[in-house]
């Protein structure tokens, strides 16, 4: 059995003569890294990874295609079978889960992280610190911003009345915001900062900062700064920075007194 060795290249690695590794790399048995593709210090390329994956356009044989520099921050680490498209700029500390697939276009922050079985559909923004989870889908052209949550199987869309590619729109979520598991993000909707969407709901309207809103439609129910604990471990649930402080890279979580 293979196993990864810090600062080393498998053998079995297929990486372009126009690639740029940057020190400490590490890649795993059968990446791949395409040419224009620059990888930063210490950062971690798992196994069957293809990173600078190239467009339809390509494929199609237009003599005028030509591959659009990727860019992988410092310290990442891309885990086995996930798949980074050309043009792909992500941050210092970026990570994944497993076939994890990021398109074209796409603008990720430092210290983001995206789960298992993401599809991030390119052209889009993340912002830092932002964490999303497993089989979470995003349409291109959403505005995801700083320290916001989207848990296991969100979806965020972009397109009022499919199929259709010219009234494209993706969603904008504002900072720290939280979408609850399963939940559907409709076209061009705007959730407010600290906004809680819950499991499940269907988010037809845009959200006022710091209200929850819940159903199918989902429909306010008053503000995050009134949902208690149900098991009443904790004083104040939201805004969740004041309590919830894991993860975050020295210096980069807010000032717990900014919430209160």
């Amino acid at each position: 059995m293979d196993t990864l060795e810090l600062g080393s290249v498998h053998p079995t690695a297929v990486i372009s003569t126009n690639a740029t590794l940057g020190t400490g790399v590490t890649v795993g048995p059968f990446a791949v890294i395409h040419e224009g593709v620059q990888v930063g210090d210490r950062c971690v390329v798992g196994s069957h990874c293809v990173l600078g994956e190239p467009t339809g356009d390509f494929y199609s044989g237009s003599p005028s295609q030509t591959a659009t520099t990727t860019v992988i921050g410092a310290d990442a680490v891309i885990r086995s079978h996930s798949v980074l498209y050309q043009g792909v700029i992500a941050g210092p500390g970026f990570r994944t889960g497993h076939r994890v697939t990021i398109r074209e276009g796409s603008r990720i922050g430092d210290d983001v992280q995206v789960g298992t079985m993401s599809d991030l559909q390119g052209n889009l923004e993340i912002g830092n610190h932002t964490r999303l989870h497993s089989n979470v889908f995003v349409a291109q052209l959403s505005v995801i911003e700083d320290f916001v949550w989207l848990f296991p199987h969100v979806v965020l869309t972009n397109d009022p009345h499919p199929p259709s590619d010219t009234c494209t729109r993706g969603p904008q979520i504002r900072r720290f915001a939280a979408i609850g598991a399963g939940a559907m993000i409709l076209p061009g909707i705007e959730i407010g900062e600290h906004a809680l969407v819950g499991a499940m709901s269907l988010v037809t309207r845009d959200v006022e900062p710091e209200t929850v809103v819940v159903g199918v439609p989902a429909k306010a129910t008053g503000s995050v700064r009134d949902v208690a604990c149900r098991h009443g471990a904790l004083e104040a649930v939201y805004p969740w920075p004041q309590q919830f402080r894991r993860g975050y890279p020295e210096g980069a979580r807010p000032d717990v007194d900014e919430f209160r």
